[in-house]
């Protein structure tokens, strides 16, 4: 029986420069590249088949006028990740924590500052949520 519905298949993300943010993405990240052209380059998750795509700005400080798009990259391995993460240099805003939600969350940012959460809920992901404070 065929699926009904959406799905996320592809997010922009507007920049500033691509250079910085394709680096990141890709290579720390794990992100591979489709293609790239001056002012834009498309990538493919490393899990599953959602696309980001970074895209120059045509207006000086566009990211960061506009509230930011938070992403969520979901992984059962997220201590290990983080560790690798880690190693590459990337800083944490938080790292692997439970959340009241009872999702394990680590925050950080892009070179961009684009707001991501690498984070693991497992079959949480498609219940409700409990009380907050409790998990």
């Amino acid at each position: 029986m065929a699926r009904r519905g959406v799905s996320l298949n592809h997010v922009i993300l507007y920049v500033g420069k691509v250079g910085p943010s394709l680096r990141f993405y890709r290579d720390k990240l794990g992100f591979r590249v489709i293609e790239s052209m001056p002012g834009y380059t498309r990538l493919r998750s490393p899990a599953g088949g959602a696309t980001i795509a970074l895209h120059v700005s045509d207006e000086p400080g566009q990211p960061r006028r506009t509230r930011p798009v938070v992403l969520y990259f979901e992984t059962r391995n997220l201590e290990n990740v983080c560790r690798t993460l880690k190693r590459k240099g990337v800083h944490f805003d938080q790292l692997p924590a439970r959340m009241p939600w009872g999702w394990d969350h680590a925050y950080l940012r892009d070179p961009e500052g684009h707001p991501i959460s690498l984070y693991w809920a497992g079959q949480k992901r498609f219940r409700k949520s409990p009380p907050m404070g409790k998990t």
